[in-house]
């Protein structure tokens, strides 16, 4: 039995509004982050995915607030990233109003972490955000693809097909895979990639960066996610989230 396709919009947050650039870079306001995921839930949105992107002390004081309102709000799951470096950040989002948390950056320097909130909370709860990119210039892979940390700017060397396999293995409920080098350019997903990572994990895998168009959203499913998400083509009107769930049922895919 197929398990049905989510549509998550994604909001990158920071100081606390949302913003998006290209490649995380350039980036622009986009509006108020509570506004935003009221609309979404509003439109027919699975989930809803906040991203802080200044990720700083005051970056995580300003997501907790962020949350709560959010979760007063909307009744869709919440997932919350950015900033989270122990057990008791992912304590702090989750009585905040967060269903799931995602790591990156914190579990690259220490994989233990991933254990550590899965063991203390389940599974179900974390989510591992994978920023790979294709290697480039003197950087080797056995996949082709690195992982990045610090949104996008550094390179790990660290293969990340190896590493969403073992996130998956030490505890990771889901796997949120973003080609960085596709991260808002609008023109697709990167599908050879998303099919690499499908090939190593069992576990849901969320297709991120890239979306242009609502064939986009098929493609990926297709090429195994789970869960589709995107950011700046819900937030400046170029697609809503029911143009993205009517293009993939019309594709015969089942939809939540």
């Amino acid at each position: 039995m197929s398990v049905a396709l989510r549509v998550i919009a994604c909001l990158d947050v920071d100081a606390g509004r949302v913003v998006k650039g290209v490649n995380f870079a350039g980036l622009r306001d986009a509006g108020d982050p509570v506004e935003l995921a009221r609309r979404y839930d509003a439109e027919g949105a699975d989930e809803i995915t906040f991203l802080d992107v200044s990720a700083s002390t005051d970056g995580r004081a300003t997501m907790i607030d962020v949350v709560g309102r959010t979760a007063d709000e909307v009744f869709v799951p919440l997932t919350v990233g950015g900033g989270v470096r122990a057990v008791a950040d992912v304590d702090r989002m989750l009585r905040a109003g967060a269903d799931k948390v995602g790591v990156n950056t914190a579990a690259i320097a220490r994989p233990e972490l991933i254990g550590e909130i899965a063991e203390r909370f389940g599974s179900q709860v974390l989510v591992l955000s994978v920023d790979a990119r294709r290697v480039t210039g003197d950087t080797r892979t056995t996949s082709g693809y690195e992982v990045t940390t610090h949104g996008g700017r550094r390179g790990t060397g660290v293969d990340a097909v190896e590493w969403a396999r073992r996130g998956a293995e030490l505890g990771a409920g889901e796997i949120l895979l973003n080609s960085m080098d596709a991260d808002g350019t609008t023109a697709g997903f990167d599908l050879a990639m998303l099919a690499d990572v499908r090939r190593e994990v069992k576990v849901p895998l969320i297709a991120s960066g890239g979306a242009g168009t609502p064939e986009h959203f098929v493609q990926a499913a297709r090429a195994g996610a789970d869960a589709v998400l995107a950011a700046s083509v819900f937030h400046f009107g170029t697609l809503t989230v029911g143009q993205v769930k009517n293009a993939l049922r019309a594709a015969g895919l089942t939809v939540r």
